[in-house]
């Protein structure tokens, strides 16, 4: 396999898309629990409305340059468009939902970069011969998804992908889909087809397990039919009363780098207390507070709503510690009334209705495995 290395790529930025913080605004979150199967709603109301808001509020119909006096000709807003159409048509995953709102920080490998690894490529073939084991990358690229054959023979050329950690620049390299790791923009691409990632919108008074002795609701309950056979491990817990955003997949190697202490995954909730609320309790968070466990601190804490009686914040951590987010109000005098789980790093419930099952996309998926390092 012809491979090259990956020295003299251009440094990166951080990602400010992985704080996970919830798309949109979010007006509150209170109400009768599970009103209307969404969790949105003013605190006190049944009314539920769905997180988040268009992407794009202006009105529809109006054209660029369409103003009397000043219009510019047709042929230059084409070509706008169809320039815009191409560069999107490059990005990986750009028919997804999530890669149109995740803007990637990828830095291209210099000039410099690519030259160097086409010489190893070349190198290596004339010192192993051509590979004739497993099938194209190209191939394997739009096996997974990630854009056509041609548009993926385009991002080999400009060094866009890596094989095992050697940047490629050549199209005649063939790889392995079961052994061989592939990244495209520096994120890695599923190529296991039976693996297997979910999220699902846990309802209120559901247990967290997949059988319960006590004849309870379970998450194994929602997961029938097509999903049935399949042993799935849940990143985390959700206790009994909380409500929200829950991973699970039967790649229990993402799912145990996703809840290890080490790579610190943030989490984001929704916490509904009695009002008013002090001040000085979001300092008190920020700054760490002490439980029978140790000490612990939020890394963010927003208010969102706020009326005589009720009081919406937003928190931000990352530890997985049992129930943490109720004892830490407790400890500091204002109990949870509600508490709603809304984003595991870059997976946010958005405007998922409870009890809803959908599927992770290839993009996101590949933005999970980024944050763990696989």
């Amino acid at each position: 396999m012809s491979r090259g290395s990956s020295s003299g790529r251009n440094p990166r930025g951080n990602n400010s898309n992985f704080g996970g913080k919830p798309s949109g605004s979010r007006s509150g979150q209170g109400g009768k629990p599970g009103a209307g199967g969404k969790t949105g709603g003013r605190p006190g109301s049944g009314s539920a409305k769905p997180y988040g808001k268009p992407a794009d509020s202006k009105p529809y119909g109006k054209s660029a340059g369409a103003k009397s006096g000043g219009a510019k000709p047709a042929g230059g807003s084409a070509k706008r468009n169809t320039s815009a159409a191409r560069k999107n048509s490059e990005r990986a995953f750009s028919k997804e939902r999530f890669g149109n709102s995740v803007p990637s920080n990828y830095a291209r490998p210099t000039q410099r970069a690519r030259a160097q690894a086409r010489a190893e490529n070349q190198a290596a073939r004339m010192e192993h011969g051509e590979l004739q084991d497993g099938i194209r990358l190209q191939k394997a690229m739009a096996n997974a998804g990630v854009a056509s054959r041609r548009v993926c023979e385009e991002m080999i050329l400009e060094g866009r992908v890596e094989v095992n950690g050697s940047l490629v620049v050549e199209l005649g390299t063939r790889v392995d889909p079961a052994k061989d790791s592939i990244h495209v923009d520096g994120m890695r691409i599923q190529l296991n087809k039976a693996a297997r990632y979910y999220v699902f919108n846990k309802p209120k008074h559901v247990m967290c397990t997949m059988d319960d002795p006590e004849g309870r609701r379970t998450i194994a309950d929602y997961f029938k039919n097509e999903h049935h056979s399949q042993r799935l491990f849940h990143v985390g817990r959700l206790d009994y009363k909380t409500e929200g955003l829950l991973i699970l997949t039967n790649d229990g190697e993402l799912a145990n780098r996703l809840q290890h202490p080490k790579y610190e995954v943030p989490k984001s909730y929704l916490v509904q207390v009695p009002g008013p609320l002090p001040r000085s309790v979001g300092k008190q968070l920020r700054d760490g507070i002490k439980l029978e466990d140790g000490w612990i601190k939020v890394d963010d804490f927003k208010l969102i709503d706020q009326s005589p009686k009720h009081v919406m914040v937003e928190v931000t951590l990352h530890s997985g510690r049992n129930r943490i987010v109720r004892r830490m109000f407790d400890a500091v005098g204002h109990p949870v009334e509600r508490l709603v789980r809304v984003a595991i790093g870059p997976i946010q419930l958005g405007d998922q209705k409870q009890g809803i099952i959908r599927s992770l996309g290839n993009q996101e998926v590949g933005h999970l495995m980024k944050m763990v390092g696989m």
